[in-house]
């Protein structure tokens, strides 16, 4: 079957190691089921993989990508969660799909049978497979790490990415005042038209705010630290830019600010939000659309870091 896999690593050139080709299909295991994918997206998860983060050589070639819709032998219309172990039913050690086992950039997964979730009946395959990392991550650090409640005000580092873009459209839409940061006029213009408050160029002073969902790291820890009020918490899913070289833990003390790491969610949580993009009417933001068989050109734009929302490879 066509994938597009990890052949090599490289922290200097990780795209010199991406291959699209042909893999052997996998095999429906007892309790696993195989998925015929329809639709899958790219993560930084991804990039990492072949810069070696979380990858070893021992495990090559590893076929990439986390997130996936498509559909099972019985006609079932499912969404992938892409989180292996720690399930009920499971006793496989916690991992991540195109860690330990194949990921979903391929005309097939076979996954544990528990890891799937039926797919809303009035959501495309291409909207459904944004959702188990970005907008799974993003209510999980809203709602369950950072207790996000209406009313409240939260800043959102980074507006674009694919756990950003989804933090504004589910705050927005569950009734908190939204503030966003990009250096990028266009992408603070469209994060306004998704619902957010104020878009603004990173750094700038926004008064205090309850919560800071951060994903982007050195660049922007700094203004997360001084733009959280005193008590309020800050929620790291990631650090696209790199560890921030001074955490400011004297300011995180004294002011007693509560930092919340955040990975993901469960599968049962996979379900609410899907229910609730469902429900409320609302499509995941998808930046591109490409062609498995063009994998390189997606995997360059998810690097170049220039788009707005999910790009969505399509075996």
């Amino acid at each position: 079957m066509l994938t597009a896999y990890a052949a090599g690593l490289s922290s200097d050139n990780p795209l010199g190691g991406l291959v699209v080709g042909e893999l052997p299909a996998p095999q429906a295991e007892p309790g696993w089921t195989v998925v015929d994918v329809r639709a899958a997206t790219l993560n930084h998860h991804d990039l990492w993989s072949l810069r070696g983060v979380g990858l070893g050589t021992d495990r090559l070639p590893m076929v990439l990508g986390t997130d996936a819709a498509g559909v099972t032998a019985d006609g079932r219309e499912v969404v992938v969660h892409a989180v292996i172990g720690g399930l009920p039913g499971t006793d496989l050690p916690r991992s991540i799909l195109s860690e330990r086992y194949p990921g979903t950039l391929a005309q097939q997964v076979a996954v544990p049978t528990v890891n799937l979730v039926d797919k809303p009946a009035g959501m495309g395959f291409a909207q459904a497979s944004c959702v188990p990392t970005a907008y799974l991550t993003a209510y999980r650090m809203l709602f369950r790490s950072g207790r996000a409640t209406p009313g409240q005000r939260v800043l959102i580092q980074g507006a674009g990415g694919g756990v950003s873009s989804a933090a504004v459209v589910l705050a927005a839409h569950a009734g908190l005042e939204v503030v966003v940061t990009s250096r990028s006029a266009a992408k603070r213009e469209r994060a306004l038209q998704l619902g957010a408050a104020q878009a603004v160029e990173p750094g700038t002073r926004i008064g205090r705010v309850d919560l800071v969902i951060e994903t982007v790291g050195a660049a922007t820890w700094s203004h997360s630290v001084r733009s959280v009020r005193p008590g309020g918490t800050i929620v790291v899913a990631g650090a696209t830019t790199g560890d921030p070289s001074a955490m400011e833990i004297s300011r995180i003390f004294f002011t007693e600010i509560t930092v919340v790491g955040a990975t993901m969610g469960t599968r049962d949580e996979l379900g609410l939000v899907l229910t609730f993009l469902d429900r409320a009417g609302i499509e995941p933001v998808i930046d591109r659309r490409f062609p498995l068989t063009r994998a390189h050109e997606a995997f360059a734009a998810l690097a170049a870091g220039d788009g707005f929302g999910k790009i969505v490879v399509e075996p």
